[in-house]
């Protein structure tokens, strides 16, 4: 490497410390040299700022070929994403003496007329609607 080579290494290795400086949410900028190509390193907040990183070295050095391998970080998480809620637990009712499927249904359903809700899924305990026993585990399916 004659002189021209390490004035073209100290002009990127100036333009790198200057767009690491200027360019806000860009972490680690480092350029690795193969002849005139240049391929910058490092990260970046979002793909907006690698491109202005990019941009800031490519105003500052002419090269043969710039490669941007600035890596974007996921963005940092602000409210957690809607994380899934676990599934509700099932409701299981229990059977009392004098108790019918459309009272059950209003009282977790809030309405009698979803009595056959109840029925469906229970269809494994239930044969008929109309038949219930005090003791019969039921379960009362979510809306």
């Amino acid at each position: 490497m004659g002189m021209f080579g390490a004035s073209f290494e100290d002009k990127v290795k100036g333009a790198v410390a200057q767009v690491q400086q200027q360019t806000p949410g860009i972490a680690s900028l480092a350029a690795q040299i193969d002849g005139k190509t240049v391929t910058l390193t490092g990260t970046a907040v979002s793909l907006e700022a690698k491109t202005a990183a990019m941009q800031a070295f490519n105003a500052l050095v002419q090269t043969d070929n710039t490669i941007n391998m600035i890596r974007v970080l996921a963005p940092a998480p602000t409210a957690p994403k809607a994380v899934e809620a676990p599934p509700p637990q099932e409701v299981i009712h229990e059977v009392q003496r004098g108790e019918t499927l459309s009272g059950i249904a209003k009282q977790y359903l809030g309405k009698a007329s979803l009595y056959m809700k109840i029925f469906e899924a229970n269809r494994d305990v239930l044969v008929n609607p109309d038949l219930i026993k005090p003791g019969q585990k039921l379960r009362i399916p979510k809306l």
